[in-house]
């Protein structure tokens, strides 16, 4: 992603007409068929284009689970939620999913590249099945609104992986992932005005709303 984004932001005819730049997820060796399986998702990538032009905006476009339809499977919602966070936390301003709603066989498609979606419509039963996918994604999309910018966020182990935003009404929106097998205690802090102790459960993955100004629940 690095070495494609430096060419086209490099040159100076080009690069007076990019206002952003989209990427996908794709070539994840854990998860697809690759030549090369071994490895990990270099996110950082997506960073060092943010501090080679910061300027220029990144947004994720394009986000699919291949290999028709995982039904029932935590680990899609799971890899959601750690793109969706790591993605975010470097400088990514928007995510995008590629589909709502399939079939059961994870088309239509005319390639034959039977995909999972968020939500699988099964026309025989009538009945559409949601997905981890698709609740991995409401911790984000409906708790960060339009306008919200992201505040810093640490964590003290790397087996939560967290991100935080701030929304234009004042609220602070902490998204908390947990994909061990274990529940994990750990303090929740604003800002080094005070904290609470909560838990994330195993394979998890928790939204915290609160105002910014008095880490106070938001008024519904």
């Amino acid at each position: 992603m690095f070495q494609r984004a430096r060419v086209l932001l490099s040159d100076p005819a080009a690069s007076r007409f990019i206002w952003g730049l989209a990427f996908h997820w794709y070539g994840d060796p854990r998860l697809e068929d690759w030549p090369d399986p071994g490895g990990q998702v270099c996110f950082e990538n997506v960073r060092h284009v943010h501090e080679f032009r910061p300027g220029v905006h990144l947004i994720m476009t394009e986000a699919c689970q291949e290999a028709t339809p995982k039904l029932g499977d935590w680990g899609v919602g799971e890899r959601y939620g750690e793109s969706i966070i790591k993605d975010f936390n470097n400088w990514t301003e928007g995510w995008i999913d590629w589909n709502l709603v399939l079939d059961p066989e994870g088309g239509p498609n005319h390639a034959g590249n039977y995909c999972t979606a968020l939500i699988i419509a099964d026309i025989e039963s009538d009945e559409l099945l949601f997905q981890s996918s698709y609740y991995y994604m409401g911790h984000f999309s409906r708790y960060i609104k339009p306008g919200a910018f992201r505040v810093a966020c640490a964590s003290n182990r790397d087996s939560l992986e967290v991100t935080a935003f701030l929304n234009p009404d004042g609220t602070l929106v902490t998204v908390v992932m947990n994909r061990t097998d274990e529940p994990i205690k750990f303090w929740l802090e604003r800002g080094g005005s005070g904290a609470t102790k909560t838990l994330a459960p195993a394979h998890s993955i928790t939204t915290f709303r609160m105002m910014a100004d008095t880490g106070r629940p938001p008024r519904l």
